[in-house]
């Protein structure tokens, strides 16, 4: 009898995404107070999603977890992959200077606008080892932190356009959920900075 097997770690999933109208997407999410190895393969998973979907991030309540977690990857399975896993992140500065960037979401595929934000901002945030750090952030990664902690706030892109493009979207959207009965239809884009998360 041969001895045990080595025991391989579970493979990552990809996770179901949440779309638009969904009402998760439109509640705060609630704070983390315990980092630890079921959060990690948890925040792993969302990574998986990300990349699965082409986005560059991803917030929990986008995949049903009302926690304040988020992920980040500018170049997600390229050579200047980075993941940043966030947890309790929070915006302590912002600059006055606004960039705009046109702007897309995995949780409401197929849909892109320009959005003005800070262009500088520092954000605080908890590691996926516990660790307590700061990140200071200009351009994509800027617009992207802005995005994901807007969607930890219950705050969706779509609510910094013109209220009558945002209705138009929303209008789309719930006739989509009717048809589907629920189902999640994604967006297949190739240009993953489109679908910021």
């Amino acid at each position: 009898v041969g001895g045990a097997s080595p025991i391989s770690p579970p493979a990552m999933a990809i996770l179901p995404l949440v779309t638009a109208p969904d009402p998760r997407l439109k509640r705060g999410c609630e704070p983390v107070t315990d980092i630890d190895g079921k959060l990690k393969r948890f925040m792993d998973d969302m990574i998986e999603t990300m990349k699965d979907a082409k986005g560059i991030g991803l917030a929990a309540n986008q995949v049903g977890v009302l926690k304040r977690v988020a992920v980040i990857d500018l170049d997600p399975g390229g050579p200047k992959s980075k993941p940043i896993y966030l947890v309790n992140p929070r915006i302590v500065e912002a600059s006055g200077e606004q960039s705009t960037y046109n702007e897309g979401c995995l949780s409401v595929p197929d849909i892109w606008d320009d959005v003005s934000r800070p262009a500088r901002l520092t954000v605080e945030y908890t590691d996926e080892k516990g660790r307590q750090q700061t990140i200071e952030a200009t351009g994509l990664l800027a617009t992207c932190l802005q995005h994901e902690i807007d969607h930890l706030n219950g705050v969706l892109f779509i609510d910094h356009i013109s209220k009558l493009k945002r209705d138009m979207v929303l209008k789309k959207f719930k006739k989509v959920a009717k048809k589907t009965e629920g189902a999640n239809p994604l967006a297949q884009d190739d240009e993953p900075s489109h679908h910021i998360g």
